[in-house]
């Protein structure tokens, strides 16, 4: 095999290594690549190699950060009352976008799951306990997701808010905004039902 295709071969295994991207797809974006946009190749290439080397995570709230404090911490037009623990900074920067929210935020990276390895070390537990003990945090807002783990996760979550003597509240799951009832699931819809609120 020439070195040609060696080098072919490599980029096709290397773009394997993203979400959802089987060989066939990796076959083809390396195509793509290579036979009509070698500049966004190239620009591509250059932009990971510098959001590998030097994006790290901020040392307060574990997001994305390129500095050692990531701008939300650092802003000081957030409130440090409320502190909202989502799973990962997509889920971050989804409440961002949709919401009013204007407190600050722990990212976990994760959910406890043992089957994957993820405990309560890897979750960050230790620094979340020290802000929950050291901060002025009166509310934890617990943005974990509906399944299985992030229920779990919730619970364990609320634990730690109990023990530091802090509020903890849980977003509400149910059926969506436009939704019919007869194609909701069943867990969802049992789960709105019994999560029902009086009306005003």
């Amino acid at each position: 095999m020439s070195n040609e295709s060696n080098l072919l071969a490599e980029l096709i295994e290397a773009l394997r290594c993203l979400p959802g991207v089987g060989a066939k797809s990796a076959q083809r974006m390396a195509f793509h690549v290579l036979e009509r946009d070698r500049n966004g190749g190239a620009r591509l290439a250059r932009a990971l190699d510098q959001a590998v080397q030097r994006i790290g995570h901020c040392t307060r709230c574990r997001n994305f950060s390129e500095s050692e404090i990531c701008s939300l911490c650092a802003s000081t037009s957030r409130d440090t009352h409320t502190l909202c623990v989502v799973e990962t900074p997509a889920d971050l920067l989804a409440i961002e976008q949709a919401t009013g929210f204007r407190g600050h935020y722990f990212v976990l990276m994760g959910r406890l799951s043992p089957l994957d390895g993820l405990g309560p070390e890897e979750l960050g537990v230790d620094l979340l306990q020290r802000r929950l003990q050291e901060d002025e945090v009166r509310e934890l807002v617990i943005a974990t997701n509906p399944t299985v783990e992030g229920e779990a996760t919730a619970h364990w979550l609320g634990g730690l808010a109990r023990a530091a003597n802090v509020r903890a509240t849980r977003l509400a799951h149910g059926v969506p905004l436009g939704g019919e009832l007869e194609y909701v699931d069943r867990g969802t819809l049992a789960h709105a039902f019994g999560s029902r609120q009086t009306l005003e």
